[in-house]
């Protein structure tokens, strides 16, 4: 399996705190739309099917160590 990027997991956690929030703080059609998105683009990320199983997968891939750096010039 393709592993994402620790970054790439980091953005889409970033988005689907700030889609949570909003939608917490008034749930509209655009927030429940935004928060489906991003939670549908993490579970695909991490292999998951369930919100919850994305975001422990996503906690398991930021605790790995960093990828080794590329030595391409």
């Amino acid at each position: 399996m393709l592993m994402p990027h620790p970054k790439d997991v980091r953005t889409l956690l970033s988005r689907y705190a700030t889609a949570r929030l909003a939608h917490a703080e008034r749930e509209t059609l655009k927030s429940a739309t935004q928060l489906d998105d991003v939670s549908y683009t993490l579970c695909v990320a991490t292999a998951t099917t369930e919100i919850n199983d994305a975001l422990a997968a996503a906690d398991r891939i930021l605790a790995q160590p960093p990828p080794a750096a590329s030595s391409r010039p």
